[in-house]
């Protein structure tokens, strides 16, 4: 089984207010996200809650996701990957980690990280786009403790760092695997893009 971890566990200090719940097209931002992974050839969702955990859990209700509260939160994203990573059930093979804040990932990007994933086993799998890495990232069990015991000071990145040889780079062409949300002008900015592509 492969699983989307999608986190949605954070406190938006740089937007200033809750960014997953804001409103993005028909849905909201989470929704979106959430709907992406659904959508995608991944067999089940999990969504790592925190900080206005209620109110998010509620947005997403609709959907066929299960969801986790990180108690440790505040102490920052990978805290909430290594709840991910806890709470996932026993046979998952390999989780997709996906930010909450990037809903310009459709589903058929997650489709060709998964499709590259089982046709050659990397146990990295993430996306290229002009030559940037970018997420989500694919991450096989194997590496599972591995994960729970990273420090927060390097985050993933010692993962991608740790194992060259094992990661597959897939070419993708979608840039949103470079852009999340963070800021008021981040979002207004993608707005606008997603009103002209309309």
């Amino acid at each position: 089984m492969i699983r989307a971890i999608v986190l949605a566990a954070g406190e938006s200090r740089r937007m200033g207010r809750p960014k997953l719940t804001l409103p993005f097209g028909e849905k909201t931002m989470i929704e979106t996200v959430v709907d992406n992974a659904v959508q995608s050839k991944v067999d089940g969702v999990l969504v790592v809650l925190g900080s206005g955990a209620e109110k998010i859990a509620e947005k997403i209700k609709g959907y066929p996701v299960k969801t986790t509260v990180n108690p440790e939160f505040r102490q920052g994203m990978l805290s909430s990957i290594q709840w991910g990573f806890e709470s996932l059930a026993e046979d998952t093979r390999a989780a997709l980690v996906m930010l909450g804040d990037q809903p310009l990932i459709p589903g058929s990007v997650i489709d060709k990280i998964v499709d590259a994933y089982i046709q050659t086993g990397k146990g990295i799998v993430l996306p290229v786009y002009n030559k940037r890495r970018g997420h989500p990232i694919l991450i096989d069990m194997r590496y599972r403790d591995e994960v729970k015991r990273i420090s927060p000071d390097t985050g993933l990145r010692a993962l991608v760092h740790n194992h060259a040889e094992d990661i597959l780079e897939v070419e993708v062409d979608a840039p949103g695997v470079l852009r999340d949300i963070d800021t008021v002008e981040d979002y207004n900015e993608i707005l606008s893009e997603e009103k002209k592509i309309r």
